[in-house]
């Protein structure tokens, strides 16, 4: 199906959650709806002092209604910008509802943006107002506001301290809900918008360059997440009310904010907030999530910690571990199952299965990923321990999901599922992904050009390569400006051979490099637990610093590199590598708040190092 236009379906089953997405105006009325019916019950929880504390949807309510008023009250007014700068909690839920019920767009802010970037989005957004949610990130923002033109209001979440700042105005979160009434009739009214208004603009994280604002509308986010969940809806038998998320993406992006804020508001679920990466694990099993919005770089990390403490186990742990994966290879080669293979996967549910389960709280129905590329072998494995993943593929640009894999029917790895209800999917003669539909941005904030660039006759340029399965299932090669192409004109997809560098033990991150050049050279990050093993077992010093210009330590990276050469093509097979001076992270900018390599930057600071290993 490389040709024409291939639409989504909701498999013809009624799915009345999503239904009721379709039929409501704008995101405030949505959850307006939702907080009549539920009342008392709890909505938003977050951990305080050790305990799970719960905000109701009734109090959420009174909250977004007397936030609203002050907005207001401070001079905003329809179509104004207010920037949003919080890690995940309760609170951002509000403060995002609150902007555009007082007639706002929300323009939500990473909080790793250092100064440069809070400038950046201040100017090109012309926000008014900012809401942050506390000193700490106050501190890389308050001297790009003071140089912005526009933006002269600051409202800390949490107190900020009330030290002279010229003409800035710095409000206090509780004092404004506390001085102004919670009046939900008039919250009500204040409701107008349209499903084609701007709800927010979102920033792209920058992969390649400067970052530009997505101008989501309500119907983009509405009919993206009414596509979602009529997924989960029919195919999980997804429960009105009952579902359960855990947030722990950044809600400012466009993944998170679309998946794991307003999906679980369209389906009148809870949102539990995740104290952050390092506390996820405890987090998961003391929540008991329903479902969870994720990224492909989680699993991996996952992945690794549950095979090594099961190879801790050994014994007979280990034998049922490789059978599990033995029986989930089969399934994803579509291969029947023998009536000795039935029988010990319904053991493996009683045994390996139900225990690990038990560490994702017992009641996980799926995990949804996205944001980059799930490696087969990833997907594979969780398929194996009974962890149902379902691959789906977006951009912010498309708020943000455009397909997804469905439970009812085959899982197929290597694909990222049939589009949405009502997305239209058409592949262009080079292979670039188009896309159509009510989900697709209005353009880009002040930047028409780039807009003009990307949307044409209605059809969304993604970027991306790939074709469309027999079955109607969307596979992605690439993206266009990554794919590599050699000095003898062949492409080389670098994801691809990326995710297989990483599933190997000894690699945790790797970026491989080649354009316009005889073959591939890599960038690769050593895995921490399997350097400092492998220095003690030679008695060499655990420092990777150190251990980087070993060349003994260097062979046993290559050596990872080479298995997987030897399942690569010639043209894809990574002949040298160096060893990265640090990992990739968020706070070096060599990777996205959604945890993509940033390839631009990584050949800033490795180029001259890789341009080297063709000539040394």
């Amino acid at each position: 199906m490389g040709a024409g236009i291939f639409k989504g379906d909701s498999l013809g089953r009624p799915a009345p959650m999503a239904a009721r997405v379709d039929r409501t105006a704008n995101l405030v009325s949505l959850f307006l709806d939702y907080a009549d019916e539920r009342g008392d019950l709890p909505f938003l929880s977050r951990k305080i002092n050790g305990a799970w504390r719960a905000t109701s949807w009734s109090e959420a309510a009174d909250i977004v209604a007397s936030l609203s008023q002050a907005l207001i009250a401070l001079g905003i007014r329809k179509g104004d910008r207010v920037m949003l700068v919080s890690e995940n909690r309760p609170e951002w839920c509000l403060a995002d509802l609150a902007i555009m019920a007082a007639g706002g767009i929300t323009v939500p802010a990473y909080t790793t943006n250092t100064e440069a970037d809070h400038a950046h989005i201040l100017g090109n957004s012309g926000a008014r107002a900012v809401i942050v949610s506390n000193p700490k990130l106050a501190a890389n923002l308050l001297p790009a506001v003071a140089a912005s033109s526009a933006c002269r209001i600051i409202i800390g979440i949490d107190h900020l301290k009330d030290a002279q700042r010229g003409d800035l105005l710095i409000q206090q979160w509780a004092s404004l809900v506390a001085t102004h009434a919670h009046d939900r009739k008039a919250l009500r009214a204040r409701a107008t918008m349209k499903r084609e208004d701007l709800a927010c603009i979102i920033y792209t994280s920058g992969t390649g360059g400067a970052p530009r604002g997505v101008r989501q509308h309500h119907g983009a986010i509405m009919r993206n997440i009414a596509g979602a969940i009529a997924v989960i809806e029919q195919d999980f038998i997804a429960t009105p009310y009952r579902e359960r998320f855990l947030s722990f993406l950044p809600l400012s992006h466009a993944y998170e904010h679309t998946a794991g804020q307003f999906m679980p508001i369209g389906m009148g679920g809870e949102i539990y907030y995740a104290e952050g990466l390092e506390k996820l694990a405890a987090n998961i099993e003391e929540a008991q999530p329903t479902f969870m919005v994720v990224v492909p770089r989680l699993f991996e990390v996952l992945r690794t910690r549950i095979a090594k403490q099961i190879e801790k186990q050994g014994g007979v742990a280990v034998t049922l571990l490789n059978q599990a994966l033995r029986l989930a290879r089969k399934d994803a080669r579509n291969e029947s199952l023998s009536i000795i293979d039935r029988a010990l996967d319904a053991g493996l549910d009683r045994t390996i299965r139900k225990s690990i389960q038990a560490k994702f709280g017992g009641r996980l129905k799926g995990m949804v990923a996205g944001g980059a590329p799930l490696n087969p072998e990833v997907g594979i494995f969780f398929a194996a321990i009974g962890i149902s993943i379902l691959q789906g593929y977006g951009q912010t640009e498309a708020g943000p999901v455009i397909s997804c894999n469905r439970p009812g029917r085959r899982i197929k790895m290597h694909t990222v599922g049939p589009p949405l209800d009502q997305v239209e999917v058409r592949i262009a003669k080079d292979g670039e992904i188009c896309v159509r539909g009510e989900l697709v941005m209005d353009g880009y904030w002040m930047n028409d050009a780039e807009s003009h660039k990307v949307l044409q006759d209605g059809w969304l340029l993604t970027g991306d390569i790939g074709h469309i399965d027999k079955d109607g299932h969307l596979v992605i090669t690439d993206r266009k400006k990554d794919i590599i192409i050699n000095d003898k004109g062949d492409n080389v997809a670098p994801q691809r051979v990326e995710g297989m560098l990483t599933l190997q033990d000894e690699i945790a991150q790797a970026m491989v490099y080649g354009d316009k050049r005889p073959y591939l050279v890599g960038l690769v990050v050593p895995e921490a637990e399997w350097a400092m093993c492998w220095a003690r077992d030679k008695g060499m010093p655990a420092d990777l610093h150190k251990l980087a210009h070993e060349p003994e330590f260097q062979r046993a990276v290559m050596a990872a590199v080479d298995r997987v050469n030897a399942r690569l093509s010639v043209i894809e097979k990574v002949r040298r590598v160096i060893i990265a001076d640090e990992a990739f992270t968020t706070d070096n900018q060599q990777m996205t708040p959604s945890l993509k390599i940033r390839r631009h930057v990584l050949r800033s600071v490795y180029g001259p190092r890789l341009d080297k290993l063709y000539t040394a």
